[in-house]
């Protein structure tokens, strides 16, 4: 079966393939990482849709993430998979790549050469509490200072994506020393990227993002933070839903610490 690059023109397919996973359609994000990505596919042989998708997003010459690895049902253990997984490795080169790995996923990766280097918790609810005071809304007129602070705890370059926040996304807020951005997904909004130099400064502005739009939100929490975790509790952000997070080439670049929230999974 060819690998072929995808287009917005398969906006529709794509989204037909995920609600056969079970998973949602997610218009919003797939349109942004067709922007800022590069999707492959393969076209399904009874020629209704796709039958299996995989995104490579590239961050400078040292970092790229895979994402949205899926299969139609009915092409389920054939292989295709791994063929678009081993064809997006090829195109990252010498890049470490990374992706956030579910338990049926983790075994195809590990065989890939990926391996486990944390986990990451998906938890969601409504956020109550009242604003920290700390932070404020952020303008375009900051980006170069967010670009500043993202390239220094990232470790690379994610300026294409960061620099869309203000169009993609809900909020985005900054305080001294760090910046949090918020987008509306299909049932939800997704609070991330957050960076900040400590954790009282990410709860601030994690605190504040959710004050702000109002609602369910969702936090993709690094398990190994387990304060940060616990007070997402004590606010009402619970019912984790965890993934492996997985290396391939080497270590992550940046600085974790200071990684408090990722853009989205699929984007780390």
């Amino acid at each position: 079966m060819h690998v072929r690059r995808l287009t917005l023109d398969d906006l529709d397919a794509c989204g037909r393939l995920a609600k056969d996973r079970g998973w949602l359609p997610e218009r919003h994000k797939w349109t942004l990482l067709f922007e800022v990505g590069e999707v492959y596919g393969i076209d399904a042989p009874d020629g209704d849709g796709l039958a299996s998708t995989t995104i490579l997003t590239r961050y400078g010459d040292d970092h790229a993430v895979i994402s949205m690895v899926l299969t139609a049902s009915r092409y389920g253990r054939q292989g295709l998979a791994r063929r678009l997984m081993e064809h997006v490795i090829a195109q990252a080169g010498d890049r470490i790549v990374s992706l956030h790995a579910t338990e049926n996923g983790r075994p195809l990766y590990e065989r890939l050469g990926f391996r486990t280097v944390g986990h990451v918790a998906k938890r969601t609810g409504v956020f109550g509490g009242e604003h920290s005071g700390r932070t404020r809304p952020a303008t375009e007129a900051d980006l170069e200072t967010i670009l500043a602070l993202d390239a220094d705890a990232f470790g690379t370059d994610r300026s294409p994506l960061l620099r869309r926040m203000f169009i993609f996304g809900e909020r985005v807020r900054i305080a001294e020393g760090g910046f949090g951005h918020c987008w509306r997904n299909d049932d939800n909004v997704v609070i991330g990227p957050v960076v900040a130099g400590d954790e009282e400064t990410a709860r601030a502005l994690i605190g504040d993002l959710a004050l702000d739009v109002g609602g369910e939100v969702r936090l993709d929490l690094d398990l190994a933070k387990e304060d940060l975790a616990g007070w997402a509790a004590e606010h009402g952000i619970g019912a984790p839903w965890q993934v492996s997070l997985m290396v391939r080439g080497g270590d992550l670049p940046g600085d974790r610490a200071r990684q408090f929230l990722p853009f989205m999974q699929a984007l780390g």
